[in-house]
């Protein structure tokens, strides 16, 4: 699926009797940004909820995650970056098609130029803690929609959507 361009506006359009939800922007103006190379990408959902601490980010995306996205639920912090270049290196290393963090991240000029789909709220150059706080696997909720590992999330600069069933090959 990472390397199968699509158009979340035609994923919607093509697929009318599938129930899709689609992240909506949030009335505070905060919305999704695109950082990494990769413009267009999805997979089946990894969740983590961890607040200002991304030590669980850093374990998972150092396992293997072929056809997966990791959906991070940072609680909107904008104090300190979940992911930098050196995470966002092990993801790509480990095959993950995309990370997208309710959050922010840092080292932006590094994470543009790597091969792997990034999505977060905001940047921050400050270094998130590392205390072993997060849960892995729980449903999350932000956007107006609740994000369930094993569901499927597709994400391109028009948005992102989320399908119980697979879309894309």
């Amino acid at each position: 699926m990472s390397s199968v361009p699509f158009v979340t506006c035609d994923l919607l359009d093509d697929n009318p009797d599938k129930d899709l939800q689609v992240v909506t922007p949030c009335l505070d103006g905060k919305f999704f940004k695109s950082y990494g190379a990769r413009k267009s990408f999805g997979g089946q959902i990894v969740t983590v909820k961890c607040f200002e601490d991304n030590s669980r980010v850093k374990e998972l995306l150092a396992t293997d995650g072929a056809g997966k996205v990791l959906v991070v639920d940072g609680g909107a912090s904008m104090r300190c970056a979940l992911m930098g270049d050196l995470i966002a290196e092990s993801a790509v290393k480990n095959h993950w098609n995309g990370v997208i963090i309710y959050g922010c991240v840092r080292d932006v000029d590094a994470i543009a130029e790597l091969d792997l789909g990034v999505h977060a709220l905001a940047s921050i150059p400050q270094k998130s803690n590392r205390k072993g706080i997060g849960e892995v696997d729980v449903p999350l909720y932000f956007g107006g929609v609740t994000f369930q590992s094993g569901e499927y999330v597709y994400a391109d600069n028009n948005g992102i959507v989320l399908s119980k069933d697979k879309l894309v090959d």
